[in-house]
């Protein structure tokens, strides 16, 4: 499994798959699992589908590092009307945005202004921006420009972030976070990262997975736990139960497209979940990473194929 882990990572990376692989019909079809479509009337529609179903959304305009700031503009745009469609047609959804779409490899300064900008529409929508974690070269100025934000009053408790169990420092992260009130999705990460800053057995990545989720659940915050793992989701519910903590005070979240039957069977069962919708048409890296999570569903979406 680490082996195939290891080679979804490196073909996430290849652009002559991914140049062939965004325009081709095929790849438009291998996609359409995970990903919810190419529009932003896509997702919208896949979104009001899931709010239908009892769940909330994150809605994601899939893209990574930009090469220059009207880039980063553009695909901030998509976030706005994102937000005014969100409320124009009253959907139970928020955002997901990474700084690197934002310009932040560029200039920080401008990702940080972009993101504050998303934050203050946000707020003045109701909503709420996740600013997503990418590879721990990039975790501290991520952490930096979200506690920025966080702490100007007006825009507290509007902006939150993602943390990855599988690295060394997220226990003293995930600390600084709570004591500063800021919303936290804990996930185990999708990165390939060296041993210096990961754990690089998976064993060790869920114990602190479930640790980490402990200090979550104990917190006065609203956080999100983003899992597929029936374990990861068992000692969630037991140790939430143990402590007599309310099932209204957190939510599970999982991504479009991955166990389905775990979402309708928690939402059955009084649990808040969200669902992580990703739309647009730079999907490739995107796909590759839930490959190199699970390989297991390369044979799942094979034998879709094979159905269709």
């Amino acid at each position: 499994m680490p082996v195939l882990r290891s080679a979804f990572i490196a073909l996430s990376r290849n652009p002559s798959l991914r140049k062939f692989a965004e325009h081709s019909s095929f790849g438009g079809k291998l996609s359409s699992r995970f990903v919810a479509g190419l529009e932003i009337e896509d997702a919208l529609r896949v979104c009001s589908q899931v709010n239908a179903q009892g769940m909330h959304v994150t809605l994601d305009s899939l893209g990574e590092s930009v090469t220059n700031p009207d880039e980063a503009h553009r695909a901030a745009d998509i976030y706005h009307r994102l937000l005014d469609q969100i409320a124009a047609r009253k959907l139970d959804s928020n955002i997901s945005v990474k700084l690197t779409q934002m310009g932040l490899t560029l200039d920080p300064a401008l990702a940080e202004q972009i993101a504050m900008d998303l934050t203050r529409h946000a707020q003045s929508t109701g909503n709420f921006v996740r600013i997503d974690m990418e590879d721990s070269s990039l975790t501290q100025v991520t952490l930096d420009i979200v506690r920025r934000i966080h702490a100007r009053a007006e825009l507290r408790g509007h902006i939150g972030i993602v943390i990855q169990s599988y690295l060394y420092r997220s226990q003293a992260d995930i600390e600084s976070l709570i004591a500063d009130g800021i919303r936290v999705r804990l996930c185990k990460g999708a990165y390939k990262e060296p041993a210096e800053v990961a754990f690089p057995k998976k064993t060790d990545v869920d114990a602190n997975y479930v640790k980490l989720g402990n200090l979550l659940l104990q917190s006065p915050v609203y956080h999100g736990l983003a899992t597929h793992d029936e374990k990861m989701i068992a000692a969630a519910k037991s140790f939430a139960t143990q402590r007599g903590i309310d099932r209204s005070r957190f939510e599970f979240q999982m991504l479009f497209g991955v166990r389905r039957d775990l979402q309708r069977s928690l939402v059955a069962e009084g649990y808040n979940v969200r669902v992580y919708i990703p739309f647009g048409r730079e999907w490739y890296p995107y796909f590759m990473r839930r490959l190199a999570e699970r390989p297991a569903n390369v044979l799942f979406i094979a034998k879709n194929m094979l159905r269709k």
